[in-house]
């Protein structure tokens, strides 16, 4: 499609995205919600790929706080993360979306193994490639697996789909004077501690020079409108 400003996306969800109103769990609709606007970002023709956090079925944290070896803890985040990919796959198939899942910690049964290669060669026949299990090793967040991911299939930018229209220089929810960023730099990024992605996240990002845009997820034009050029979320280049 003409007038494209990016051609092939990495999209980042938070497990939350998937999560019901009580909080915890796989909701279908909220599933069906999401995987309908990757369909029409699809269908103009941009190459999708997507990694989920687990943050709706199991947070290492948690798992920490109670006492457990921290890689025992991120490695359940990671089974956690295909479970909500599979779930995504499903409601994408469901609209007719051809899908793979590709994880980290093989699971043949399920999905199949990370191979850069065969990722590339699913975006390029229009296939929605998803990524579960993180990157595969304990003590790296699904940020981290995000920004990984987009530079190996040559992603022209990251985009962290949240809750809110963008960066701001503290939490819109409980401070009315809020200031929402329309651009930030890494260094920037990285300074003000702001929370876009975890630290290693924006570094690989800024070492690689691939911008990071952060959008609202659940506005249904936020999307469309990033990927034409139109001014949207924040920027971090």
């Amino acid at each position: 499609m003409e007038g494209l400003k990016y051609h092939r996306i990495l999209l980042k969800l938070s497990g939350e995205a998937l999560s019901p109103p009580e909080g915890t769990g796989i909701s279908p609709q909220l599933a069906k919600e999401i995987a309908l606007r990757v369909r029409e970002v699809r269908e103009m023709g941009v190459d999708v790929a997507i990694v989920i956090g687990s943050g709706n079925l199991w947070r290492g944290r948690t798992g920490l706080e109670m006492g457990m070896d921290r890689a025992t803890a991120d490695y359940m985040g990671m089974l956690a993360t295909v479970m909500n990919a599979m779930a995504l796959m499903d409601a994408l198939e469901g609209l007719g979306v051809i899908t793979r899942v590709q994880s980290a910690i093989e699971m043949r049964s399920v999905a199949e193994p990370y191979i850069r290669r065969r990722a590339i060669r699913h975006l390029e026949k229009g296939r929605v490639v998803i990524f579960g299990g993180g990157t595969g090793n304990p003590y790296f967040s699904t940020d981290t697996a995000a920004a990984l991911r987009a530079m190996e299939i040559g992603a022209d930018v990251l985009i962290k789909a949240t809750k809110v229209d963008g960066v701001y220089d503290k939490d819109p929810k409980l401070n009315q004077d809020a200031v929402r960023f329309d651009e930030l730099s890494y260094i920037e990024t990285l300074n003000r501690r702001l929370e876009v992605m975890d630290s290693t996240a924006v570094t690989l990002c800024m070492e690689n020079d691939l911008p990071i845009l952060v959008l609202n997820l659940w506005d249904k034009d936020a999307l469309r409108q990033a990927l034409v050029g139109e001014p949207v979320g924040t920027l971090v280049h």
